[in-house]
This record gives C-alpha cells, structure tokens and sequence, in this order.
C-alpha cells in the first residue's frame, strides 16, 4: 500500500462518531450472521425495538409491537401511500407556499393476540419469564418469538408465535400462536383483535402519547380530529372485515382478517365486530401438553377512491387464496422469495460476523421497503414507523435506487415509473413556482409539496437533478432504454427545462451559467447562490436531457418525432441544455484550494464542533435556524456528496482538498452523510476513517446513533451501507456507462463479495487483499475496467486480477476545524465559536493573527 502521510495532529474524531466497532449489547443481542435475536425483553427501549423488529414488503408494514398488544411505544401497522391530507396553516402566508399535508395513516391493526391463563393476562413488562427471545430472520422473512411464562398461579406456559408480511403475496400478513401448558391444566382465553389505533381508543395506556413530546421536525404531526371514517363492519365465525374512507383525502382501505384453531382440547368460540374493533375469542379447557395453534391470515386492500366494498370483495378473495394455499405453503413462499433476493443481493463480509449480521439487517430493510411497492415510492422509513410522515424524499434516487437498480432493476423500474406519474403535479409545482417544466415536490405522498419550510424544503431543487440521475443510473445499469424512450424522456426534458430556466447567464468575457436562490443537501445552509452540489447534478440532468434527446432521433426516429411533439420541444431548446450544461458555473475558491459548498459559504465563521456540547446535538433541536445559517457547519456532507455522484468531474488532488476541508466541521446530524463520507474518504485515502464512517452507518438504527430510531428505519441509510460497501470498499464506479473498480478493502477485512446484475447478466464480485474476481453466474459476458486495466469476463472460469494494494493510506487524523486557508496572497484565517447567550464573544478577543 501507499503511504501517503504518517503524521500525526492529535486531533481527536469528530464529536458523535462512533468509537467502537460494535456498539450492541450483545448480552442481548447475540450475533448471528443471518438473524437479529433478542435474548431478553426490555421495556425501555420500546421504540427501537418496535423498529427493528418491524415485518413489511414494501406495501404493507407492520412495526414488531408484541402480541399483546399492551404496554408499547407506537402501535404501527402503514400502507404505502395510504394517507390523510389536511389543510397547512402557515403563519404568514405568501403565493405559492405549500398548501396542504400529507400524513401516513396507522390502518387498522391485526397484530394483538391476548391471552389469558385462569384469567390472569401475559404482560411482558411484569411476567416472569423463564425463557425469552425473538428473532427476525433474514433467510426466512419471519419474526418469531418463543417464551416460557410463569404464571401468578405457578404453571408454566410455553407461547410460541411466527409473524410475516407476505413478499409473494402483496396484500397478506400471516401470524401464528401457539399455547401449550408445561405443568398442571387450566382454562385459557385467546383474544385475537382487530383495531382501528388510529382512531379508536386504546383500552390500556401506551407509550405512543411520547411522539408528540417535544420539538422534533422529523415526527409525524397528529390529527386532532377523526381520520378513519367506517364504512363497512363484519364477521362471521371464521372471518372479520372492517373498512374505512379517510375524511379528507377520500382513500378508502379494508381488512379482512382469518381465523383458524387447531388442538385437541375442547374449546368454545365467539366473534363480534363493530365499527373499530373485531375480535376472535376462543376459550380453552387446556390440558398439560396439549398445544393450541391459533392461524391469523389478514389481507389489506387501498385505493385512492374505489369504493370500499370492492376492497372487500378484493380482501375475501384474497384470503380465500390463502386458505386454499395453506399456511405452510405460504411460509414456503416466503422463503423462496427471499432466496430468490440473496442470490441476487447478499454482501458478504468475512471474519467480522457481528458487520455481516448487521449488513444482511440493513440489506433485509431494503427488501422490506421495497420488495412490493410497485409503482409507489419508498418511504424515507419505509413501511416501518410514522416518522416523516411518510413522505418520499431524494432518498429513494440517491441512496436507494443505486442498490435495487444493480440487484433487483425491475424493483427500481417501478419506483421510477412512481415519478414519471408525478409528472403532471411537478408541472403545475413549476408554474406556481414561475418556472417552466417541472418542478418535483421536496417531499411528498401524492406528487403535491407538502413541505411548509420552504428554505430548506422548496428551495432543494436538486431534487429534479437526483430523479435525472437515477433514471440514466438505472437504464445504464439495466439496460432498459426502451421505458427511457417511452416514459423517462419526458422526465430529462421537463427537468432539464426547470434548470435552462432556473438559472441564468452572468459575465461580459467568459460568461458563465448560474444557479441563485436554491438550498442543496446541507439543511444547515439554505436558499444559496450556486450550490456546488445543485450546480454539477443539474449540469448532468441538462447533459443527459440532450443525449438521450439524441439517441431517440437516432434509433427511433418516429418516437423522437412523437416525444417532441407531445412536449412541445425544438431542436434549439436541446441545444440551449447542451450550452447552459458547458458554461454551468462550478464554484473553486483557487486561495483557499477547494470548491465552496455555495457561493458565499467561505465567507460566514467556523463553528466549532470539538467545543460543542453533546447536550447541544443534534443541532436543529437546539439552535434557531438563523444562528445555524451564519455558521460553516454542515447537517451532511454535501460537497462530498458531490465528488461521489459526479466524480468523474473531479480530480484526485481536489477531492481530497475538499474532503480535509469539510469533513471537521460537519456534525452527521443527518443519517445520509456518514456513508458518503466513507465512500471518499475510501477512495483518498483515509481508510480508517471509511470504516468508522461505514459503522456510523452500519448500526444508525441498530444502535439508535440518532436517538430517532423509534420513528422508523432510516432507509437511505441501509441503502447507503450498500453503497459504501460496494463503491466505498468495493471501488466500484459507474461514470458514463463504464463500470470501473479500484478496491478499497479494509486492512482488518479478509474478504468482500458481492452480486451485481448489469444488462441482462449477473456477476458476483470478490475482493480479497492482493486481488479482485469477477464470476458470472448469467449472462453472455461483459467488460470492466480494473485500475485502467480493461477486463472481459465471460462464463465458464473466474476473471482474476491481480492487485499490488489496496490504494493510498493517510495515517493521520484530520483536524477538528478549519483554520487557515492556501494561498500567500490571499491566505485566510477564521475565527471559530459557538453560539452561547450567557457568554458574549469579544471580537477582540477572537481576532485573527
């Protein structure tokens, strides 16, 4: 390896990074490469645990609350895309201000079964539990839990229950219960429920009321008025539907819920339903060792407006299905699906088994949120939790699509599709915003704003640029360029037209074209003249708009013909992208030898993050926006953001300048930034430092390193831990339609593989220290480039390439601020502090020397 710099600063890490390799209990959390187990209950972390034990597949989620349904920290169970809207009041409103919310709805919940022996209930925060653990599979898609209970009468009770969210079966939840007495017999009562949470009253006190404790931007608002309104309530001995229409939205949902007992004891059973609840008892005259299995099948059926008899008839159907397949049967398909996904996106990481249970956690989540959505978008917490109200964000393009578009493309066809449906509301956002094409929505549900905080809401154009990108990633990879000629056209065109339009030209010499007025990913900066970031991914949404604008009159001339047509554009406008895209102004400060985040961000005071308290973070619950703004202080890494996605545009030298640069004074207040930080970091040369970024990353949710993880699973950060294991370590980039590697492999890493599915082939990749393989598993052969080295791999025999290391290695630690900048002539010196009203800085005492 290359040693490029051994010194040594002393500077300690950045304040909130984590330390430690693993930072899990495992006297709880025991590893295990292909589970996540909890060997004991604990009630005060319920939010967490309610996460991370979540079941989805991508339509339906259901977050891991017990089975009986009492003491919790947020009952959950979420339909992609299932929302209410409400009216935004704004206090102060201004033309075209976002007008109406959006908000996730908790639909109908099927998860509580309780059960009672000579009457006395199992509670979990009280019992006496002999035996306890839960686990959620990643092989098999199944949560299970097994207990031994004590009860207050001294039997001992074995429960044993299975949950899942159907992969092959969109619109099914599966769950089974099994009762049996280890000692004495005795009469037991099951209550298997159905309820509306989110508009019924609980019947226990539970621990959701804490969501809306406190000042948090990232939770979900609360509905003060009802939501659900029912619309149709029935049973019958075997089976119970509930149905609902949101009062203002006018989205309509039904479930129909299955019930099955199987045992030898004799029993009696009773069903009721009213307009918030139904309930299935069974009540047991229990023997010793005589088991009783209760099957639970609940389908979930939503629309936009169809009426809600017809998601019932949709419902029965579908559990008629189920019925006739078997609950056995239904298990089984799970398990394939999810061999089908492994075979197809497992990373492998050797010798560390605690990182290898936590990537295939963070791997399983992306199936969850993803595996079914179909045409959808994808949650910025998935199916899993309420946080953000379930609003789609940049997330999905930037950190998800990569991953679903080189695993599993057909998933990400359909999240594209997702936003090619937007595009009539992202017009009519363009028009109330002055500006022609379209304009996407910052975060949404339904393709309208729904962002109140315009600055760092509205203002983030980018978006347009990241829907671009994702787009030309996704046919590059797969190869689809026939739903770009058909669909994704339309997308680059009216994109670019909003960027043509958006910026303007400045300069009498060399004029060049600027972006003003935007905010780019760093939240801590907004409504900014020429973001860095913005600036190159709307460079590239401008290039790509006049490629493929080529390519369709070259190979299809006819559709060409149509697409100009129907949008309304001449041979001129394309040419106006192509020169706004060349002469696009890309910020460098030659003084100080880097790029500036925006135009004017070398100018503002350093805040100084070694001297902030840990009470004090994560920034945005303590500081007013204004104070933030003055500083150079970042939520995430958003020039480095940009030297991964468009780092072909960047040189070596550069990147590093910038990255040394940024790098001390970004906080990782946001989730999204630590696994970019460790792609570059990888990739100059700071190597400890990457896989410190990639554990920060690696256990966000896991660990609960933003004390939010009771809001749901990040999912741009699993997505992330993929990205950083395979462009981070992996090397791997995919510029211009040529995938390159240049291996990154951590020193303590033996071993990294991973799949890749590339134009119709499949391709497992292996790294180890002194070289890198490629094996196709399908496919008739394709090129890569190693190291400048072209490589053709075709079937038969591993493609091997030798490696002499590893790339360069920078020993030292970076600093905790930036101080002085290059340059003789115009070398600049900042003052650093932080915010404090009980103590008034002296200037004097801060002038620089």
């Amino acid at each position: 390896m290359t040693d490029v710099d051994t010194e040594q600063d002393g500077h300690a890490a950045t304040p909130g990074r984590v330390g430690a390799a693993d930072p899990v209990d495992r006297t709880r959390f025991p590893v295990d490469e292909w589970r996540w187990t909890e060997s004991y209950y604990s009630n005060e972390d319920l939010g967490v645990t309610e996460t991370v034990f979540a079941v989805g597949n991508g339509y339906l989620g259901m977050r891991g609350n017990p089975e009986d349904g009492r003491e919790t920290h947020a009952h959950g169970t979420f339909i992609n895309g299932f929302h209410e809207t409400w009216k935004i009041r704004h206090a102060e409103e201004a033309f075209g201000f976002a007008q109406t919310g959006q908000t996730i709805v908790n639909v109908p919940d099927v998860k509580t079964i309780k059960l009672y022996v000579d009457d006395e209930p199992l509670l979990l925060s009280v019992a006496d539990l002999e035996h306890y653990d839960r686990t959620l599979d990643f092989a098999d898609g199944v949560l299970s839990r097994s207990l031994v209970w004590c009860t207050p009468s001294g039997k001992r009770v074995k429960v044993e229950s299975r949950r899942m969210v159907s992969f092959e079966q969109r619109h099914l939840a599966v769950m089974t219960f099994e009762v049996t007495l280890l000692d004495g017999d005795a009469p037991i009562a099951i209550s298997s429920q159905v309820l509306n949470r989110q508009d019924g009253q609980d019947e226990y006190f539970v621990k959701s009321a804490a969501m809306g404790a406190g000042f948090d931007p990232r939770k979900a608002a609360k509905f003060t008025e009802r939501v659900l309104l029912p619309q149709s309530h029935w049973c019958s001995e075997r089976r119970a539907i509930l149905g609902y229409r949101c009062a203002s939205s006018g989205m309509t949902v039904a479930v129909a819920v299955d019930h099955e007992i199987r045992t030898e004891n004799e029993f009696e059973e009773l069903a009721h339903a009213e307009e918030d609840l139904a309930k299935k008892v069974y009540r047991v005259t229990a023997k010793e060792g005589v088991p009783i299995t209760i099957t639970k099948v609940a389908a979930y059926h939503s629309s936009r407006g169809v009426p809600v008899r017809e998601l019932v008839d949709r419902g029965r159907r579908t559990l008629d299905r189920a019925r006739e397949a078997g609950v056995d049967e239904l298990f089984a398909e799970q398990r394939r699906w999810m061999d089908r996904f492994w075979a197809d996106s497992d990373v492998v990481v050797d010798g560390h088994p605690d990182v290898q249970q936590a990537v295939r956690w963070n791997l399983f989540q992306l199936a969850q949120a993803s595996g079914r959505v179909e045409q959808a978008g994808i949650p910025a917490k998935g199916v899993t939790g309420s946080g953000y109200e379930g609003h789609y964000f940049w997330d999905t393009e930037t950190y998800v699509l990569p991953f679903l578009s080189y695993t599993s493309p057909w998933m990400a066809r359909g999240a594209l599709r997702f936003r090619y449906q937007m595009l009539p509301a992202a017009r009519r956002r363009a028009r109330e915003l002055s500006q022609s094409g379209a304009a996407f929505p910052w975060r949404t549900i339904n393709g309208e704003e729904a962002s109140a905080y315009y600055a760092a809401g509205t203002a983030q154009f980018h978006i347009n640029a990241d829907i671009a990108y994702a787009l030309s990633k996704y046919v590059s990879a797969s190869g689809d360029e026939d739903f770009m000629m058909r669909e994704g056209i339309d997308v680059l065109v009216e994109t670019a037209r909003m960027w043509a339009d958006l910026g303007f030209w400045l300069g009498r010499k060399e004029p060049r074209f600027h972006i003003h007025g935007v905010t780019g990913p760093d939240e801590y900066t907004t409504v900014v003249n020429n973001n860095l970031f913005t600036n190159v991914m709307a460079r590239d949404n401008l290039r790509q708009a006049a490629r493929w604008s080529d390519i369709l009159r070259e190979r299809r001339p006819a559709e060409f013909a149509r697409m100009m047509a129907r949008l309304e554009v001449e041979d001129a406008e394309i040419e106006e992208w192509r020169h706004c895209a060349e002469g696009m102004h890309i910020p460098y400060d030659e003084a100080m030898g880097v790029h500036p985040q925006d135009q004017h961000f070398l100018e503002r005071e350093v805040w100084d993050l070694a001297a902030t308290p840990p009470d004090k973070r994560p920034l945005l619950l303590h500081y007013h926006p204004l104070v933030i703004y003055r500083f150079q202080v970042l939520k995430q890494a958003d020039v480095v953001a940009a030297l991964f996605l468009q780092g072909d545009l960047f040189s070596v030298e550069e990147k590093r300048a910038d990255f040394e640069y940024y790098d001390p004074i970004t906080t990782g207040d946001s989730t999204l930034s630590a696994v970019v930080q460790s792609i570059i970091a990888a990739e100059v040369g700071y190597q400890d430092l990457a896989l410190r970024y990639f554990h920060d990353g690696l256990y966000v949710d896991l660990a609960d390193l933003h004390r939010n993880a009771a809001d749901g699973v990040h999912i741009a950060s699993c997505g992330g831990v993929w990205n950083a294991s395979v462009y981070g370590f992996g090397g791997m980039r995919d510029h211009n339609g040529t995938l390159t590697f240049d291996p990154r492999l951590p020193a303590s890493w033996p071993r990294l593989e991973f799949r890749l599915r590339v134009r119709g082939n499949r391709v497992r990749v292996e790294i180890l220290p002194d070289q890198i393989a490629f094996t196709l598993v399908e496919g008739d052969g394709l090129e890569f480039v190693v190291r400048g080295e072209r490589v053709r791999v075709d079937p038969g025999e591993p493609t091997v390439v030798p490696l002499q290391d590893q790339g360069p290695v920078i020993t030292r630690e970076l600093g905790s601020m930036p101080v002085v900048g290059r340059g003789d002539e115009h070398e600049m010196v900042y003052t650093a502090g932080v915010p404090d009203p009980r103590s008034r800085k002296r200037q004097e005492d801060h002038k620089p020397t």
